[in-house]
C-alpha cells in the first residue's frame, strides 16, 4: 500500500463516527389453536422494507424497556419483554436531511399478549403476522435475518420442552 493511500484510509478511519445506539423487539406470539409461532413484521414509514418495531434510547428507560415502548408505539403490541439481549444487527438509517448514518440496534423478546386498537402510528404502517422463517426471508439485514432463526430454533426448544418431550432439535 503506498504512503497516499495509507494516509487516505486513515483519513477515513478517523472521521468515522461509530454506530448510533436504538433498541428494538422482536415481538411473536404462539397460535393457541395450531401451537405455531409466528412473528410480527411492520414496514418503516420511510422506504416500505420490512422491519422490527426499534427506535433511540429514551431517558430514565432500560433498554428493554425502550424496545416495549417501541413495540408498543409503532404496532400497537403489549406483552412480556424478556430483559436479556436477543443479539443485535447493524443497518443504514438514512436521516430527514439524506445523511446516511449506521444504527445498531439491540433486540429484545417480546411476547405478545395485548393488541391494542388504536396506537402512536397506527395507519402510518404496515403490520404483519408471518412465520419466523418468512419473516427472515423478508427483512434486509442478514444480522437481523440471522437472529430471528436462531430465536425461532431456541423457542421451538422451549415448546418441545415444555410438552414434557425430549427435544431433538
Amino acid at each position: 500500500m503506498t504512503l497516499i493511500a495509507r494516509l487516505a484510509n486513515d483519513v477515513q478511519l478517523m472521521f468515522r463516527r461509530p454506530p448510533r445506539q436504538q433498541y428494538g423487539a422482536l415481538c411473536y406470539r404462539v397460535k393457541k389453536k395450531s401451537g405455531e409461532p409466528e412473528m410480527l413484521l411492520l414496514t418503516s414509514r420511510d422506504t416500505g422494507r420490512w422491519v422490527i418495531p426499534k427506535g433511540w434510547p429514551m431517558s430514565g428507560k432500560l433498554s428493554h424497556e425502550v424496545a416495549a415502548q417501541e413495540a408498543y408505539e409503532e404496532a400497537g403490541v403489549r406483552g412480556t419483554v424478556e430483559t436479556e439481549m436477543l443479539g443485535a444487527f447493524i443497518y443504514n438509517k438514512m436521516l430527514r436531511d439524506g445523511v446516511k448514518i449506521a444504527c445498531r440496534v439491540q433486540v429484545y423478546a417480546l411476547e405478545v399478549s395485548d393488541l391494542a386498537k388504536n396506537f402512536k402510528e397506527k395507519g402510518e404502517r404496515k403490520l404483519e403476522w408471518v412465520s419466523f422463517e418468512e419473516a427472515a426471508n423478508r427483512v434486509n439485514e442478514p444480522e437481523l435475518k440471522a437472529l430471528i432463526l436462531a430465536f425461532s430454533r431456541r423457542l421451538g426448544n422451549r415448546q418441545t420442552t415444555s410438552e414434557g418431550q425430549v427435544s431433538s432439535k
